[in-house]
């Protein structure tokens, strides 16, 4: 491998010739070897890094043009471009184990953007600290492109996950209107319920969720930058933090704005728990839907057995013939994921010291991948078992009619602690409610058939 020199502040550093990082990104590289090649920077950190770093290029272009010239501004635009568009994601090595202000992350922007300004230009032309940080400290640039990236992911990832699978869900109700099943709670059979209004809980569970996150979507749109090093905006001009938000808008098409306390922008991370809390009740949710659907697919012929889905891939090495609900299994590890994660982002959260939190990559790397992890979990339960959910209406019909709750339809007849020994009496013997009931002596076959419709108690 051929190698240049680069220095930083430190002395001289060798990089790789064909990379566009210099000395700080390398002396992290070196200095974290720690998950190397599977725990690196989220690429959404890195498309959000090119988003603002351009922004602020505009932004310092127009307070002061006599710094950030036409010339530079042009060229860093451009390799910015190529930051937001994947292409230099090759250049962006580095760990989520780093410094926990994120400083090397933001260094291996500057640095990257920089060199290819600078290769695009023509020259050297563009410094990385003086240019393409200008204006900005890591300490600012961190949490506002923590906050993109979770705007980003939410809006565009995961409520559109959620919306797919709740039209799914629209589409079933209409299919099964009218199928009447045996409901349940504690696990035990329950009075009756149609079908279609349980899958509209699952519906309505996700409907609130998005709710949820679209609230917590609004306190990540006030971002950080212009703060500077501890909030006090050392160095960057008046009216910088509100021209790099509007121009972050126009760039991601999002609503941002400048955080009113830049105090607490750097240092609390309160946003991130918010969000991702509503990120783990959809979570929560989807635990919930998944293992609704497992059991009452249970089976095929000795578990419960109401609904049948899509057989995707042999279930066993060594029974011939099985089919597991596999998609289920996938919703509910990324679920316990995202629960796990949450603890991970809250305890970052809490240690915030004096003017900074020096735990926010970590607390970026559980948030988006809780989110990018639910969004696609999300889809792949969707496409590969929901959409393929049918009901098995003669094991519905058989199951309600055997159930001995529906003995609460005669409640109002003939009173709860009668009915109640009606029920002892049906399972206890084996019969049905109608024999027990008759065999007790509280309605005549006749007067039980004129009030016990079971399919009208929903």
């Amino acid at each position: 491998m051929e190698y240049r020199i680069e220095h930083d502040s430190l002395g001289e550093v060798k990089v790789p010739a064909d990379k566009y990082w210099a000395a700080q990104t390398e002396r992290s590289h070196e200095n974290f070897p720690i998950g190397v090649g599977i725990e690196t920077m989220p690429r959404e950190i890195t498309h959000a890094f090119g988003i603002l770093k351009k922004a602020a290029a505009i932004a310092n272009n127009g307070l002061k043009p006599e710094k950030m010239t036409d010339e530079k501004l042009d060229a860093i635009s451009k390799a910015c471009d190529e930051v937001i568009s994947g292409s230099l994601n090759d250049h962006f090595p580095l760990v989520v184990w780093q410094t926990g202000s994120g400083t090397q992350s933001n260094m291996n922007a500057n640095e990257v953007i920089a060199n290819r300004a600078n290769e695009i230009a023509g020259k050297k032309l563009c410094h990385p600290n003086d240019d393409i940080n200008m204006s900005q400290s890591s300490n600012d640039t961190f949490p506002t492109a923590m906050h993109i990236s979770a705007v980003l992911i939410l809006e565009d990832k995961l409520i559109p996950a959620a919306q797919k699978l709740i039209d799914t869900f629209k589409k079933l109700e209409d299919e099964n209107q009218g199928i009447v099943k045996s409901g349940r709670t504690h696990l035990q059979d329950a009075v009756p319920i149609s079908f279609s209004q349980e899958i509209s809980g699952w519906r309505t569970s996700l409907e609130r969720d998005i709710e949820l996150i679209k609230l917590a979507l609004e306190p990540l749109r006030e971002l950080a930058l212009g703060g500077t090093a501890v909030g006090t905006g050392l160095n960057a001009p008046k009216g910088f933090d509100v021209k790099v938000a509007e121009e972050i808008s126009k760039l991601s098409g999002k609503k941002f704005i400048t955080a009113g306390n830049k105090f607490h922008a750097l240092t609390s991370k309160d946003e991130i728990v918010f969000a991702h809390g509503a990120i783990k009740a959809m979570a929560a949710d989807m635990m919930k839907i998944a293992n609704d659907v497992r059991w009452l697919a249970s089976g095929p012929r000795v578990g419960l057995g109401e609904i049948t889905i899509p057989s995707n891939e042999p279930g066993s090495s060594i029974m011939p013939g099985k089919v597991n609900p596999t998609q289920c299994e996938a919703v509910t590890m990324v679920a316990v994921q995202v629960m796990g994660n949450d603890v991970a982002v809250g305890m970052a959260a809490s240690q915030g010291n004096f003017e900074l939190n020096v735990f926010m990559p970590v607390a970026a790397y559980n948030f988006l991948q809780s989110a990018r992890l639910l969004s696609e979990a999300i889809v792949s339960f969707n496409d590969r078992c929901v959409v393929g959910i049918k009901a098995d209406k003669e094991k519905m019909h058989n199951n309600l009619h055997n159930s001995l709750m529906l003995v609460t339809a005669l409640n109002p007849y003939i009173g709860y602690e009668n009915a109640a020994k009606t029920s002892h009496l049906a399972f206890e013997e084996n019969i049905s409610l109608k024999e027990a009931c008759v065999k007790l002596g509280f309605m005549t076959p006749e007067e039980f058939d004129k009030v016990f419709h079971p399919e009208e108690m929903i």
